[in-house]
């Protein structure tokens, strides 16, 4: 079913600049949709609202208006905001939303930290009267529905056993781990169930019409805006993954939350985004072919110098590359069968020590950590192994300034699903490089690769 778009984004609900941000919501209308609540997605720690990209492209390929999805982000280790400031931006945002949709609650749904920060906000009466429904993600159990809002509470089959919400509708998705709960099409399908009282026509993603993306560039895990860069997105061949033209798509100065877009774009055509910055290396950042509009999109960075893909222990040279793979489903290499196989130059990098299950791998980092021109993928990288959700593998991978090859990256899923995204060979010495894969397996209308 096709629903009209009611209202239109034009702003940005932020409180208390630099410590937590609101994705941007709309403002103008006052019709009510015809029984559809806002919903605000919570992520969990090492976490960011791209957390809900693919389940916003699943409402959205159901009838829901784009602009009623939004998300809250904060800095989930705590260094530069408090619980308390989450939950006031928490009611800045329903307030807005319930303003200028003429909606008197929202739906929301929280991830695994984000349960914590959820339950504290509902254990508020006249908070929890402002909530129509909540989704309880993989994450706090408790003897009774939060604030006594009607609870949805969705388990990995594959995480601890036996946990539940007294009063509340508890579901276990079998085989399935920690984030996969809360992106994958089986979560979907209970979401929009909980939701509307009905099963949605489709749990994929289909590919429709002219199709726009926007997002933000945000220093993570703190998910502040990334200040005073350039944004340039690029066309680049599917086959190379050098750009095709002499000049960017866009250029877009950054500033506040850094946000961006929305921005046309092609469908099934490959592009790379360029982040700019004084005294730092550039970063780009590539997707999968865009089938549908996409507005949650964010490019995870770091300040300058610093971070977990850019600091002093991270080895930088003219002569290696250095690669960031991100999939918001976890990565497995451990197990008898049903791995997934990613491979980089031909080689598979998930190995059995490098993915284990149980380490729920969303990030894997590459660079030739030793040094000496040599892959090693004996051992994971200990200090990208310590990371949360993260592994990582000496890697060499030749460079040259300027690229004068590729890096190719294929993915073929434990879901069945299989594809290539291919970047230049930048060296690390002044650049760097993030390849986000898809978290499903292919839009329901596939695409050709470009060449």
């Amino acid at each position: 079913m096709q629903r009209a778009r009611w209202f239109r984004l034009v702003a940005s609900a932020i409180l208390m600049a630099g410590m937590v941000v609101a994705a941007p919501v709309a403002a103008g209308a006052k019709d009510k949709p015809p029984g559809l609540n806002p919903i605000i997605f919570v992520h969990g720690g090492a976490g960011s609202g791209a957390q809900f990209e693919s389940q916003k492209m699943r409402f959205t390929s159901n009838g829901y208006p784009a602009d009623l999805i939004t998300v809250l982000e904060y800095d989930s280790t705590f260094s530069i905001n408090t619980m308390a400031d989450v939950h006031a931006t928490l009611d800045h945002l329903v307030a807005e939303l319930q303003v200028e949709t003429g909606r008197d609650q929202v739906d929301i749904l929280g991830h695994s930290l984000g349960t914590t920060v959820m339950h504290a906000y509902l254990a508020t009466p006249a908070r929890a009267a402002n909530v129509a429904h909540y989704v309880n993600i993989d994450g706090r159990t408790s003897t009774s529905p939060p604030g006594g809002v009607p609870t949805l509470a969705i388990w990995a089959g594959l995480g601890a056993p036996g946990r539940a919400i007294g009063g509340a509708t508890n579901v276990t998705l079998p085989g399935q781990t920690h984030v996969q709960s809360a992106t994958s099409a089986e979560a979907f399908a209970e979401m929009y169930s909980f939701f509307t009282g009905e099963g949605p026509q489709t749990t994929g993603i289909v590919a429709a019409g002219q199709v726009t993306i926007a997002g933000r560039a945000v220093i993570f895990p703190q998910n502040t805006g990334v200040p005073d860069a350039t944004l340039e997105l690029w066309r680049v061949s599917g086959r190379s993954g050098q750009r095709k033209f002499k000049r960017p798509e866009a250029s877009i100065a950054l500033g506040g939350d850094g946000s961006w877009g929305p921005i046309k774009v092609e469908r099934w055509k490959h592009y790379e985004f360029a982040l700019v910055r004084a005294g730092a290396r550039t970063h780009h950042f590539f997707y999968e072919p865009f089938g549908r509009s996409d507005h949650l999109i964010r490019l995870l960075t770091s300040v300058p110098g610093g971070g977990v893909t850019d600091g002093p222990l991270i080895p930088k040279s003219d002569r290696h590359a250095q690669l960031t793979l991100l999939r918001y489903k976890e990565i497995w290499g451990d197990q008898p069968t049903g791995n997934d196989v990613l491979e980089v130059n031909g080689v598979n990098v998930c190995t059995a020590a490098i993915c284990p299950r149980s380490k729920l791998v969303n990030s894997v980092q590459l660079v030739d950590w030793a040094g000496d021109g040599v892959t090693d993928l004996t051992a994971p990288v200990p200090f990208f192994f310590a990371q949360a959700f993260g592994t990582g593998a000496d890697l060499f991978m030749p460079a040259a300034a300027p690229p004068d090859g590729r890096v190719s990256i294929r993915l073929a899923s434990r879901g069945g699903g299989e594809r290539t995204v291919n970047v230049p060979n930048f060296p690390s010495s002044t650049d760097r490089v993030t390849v986000q894969l898809n978290d499903f397996e292919g839009f329901d209308h596939g695409y050709d690769e470009e060449e």
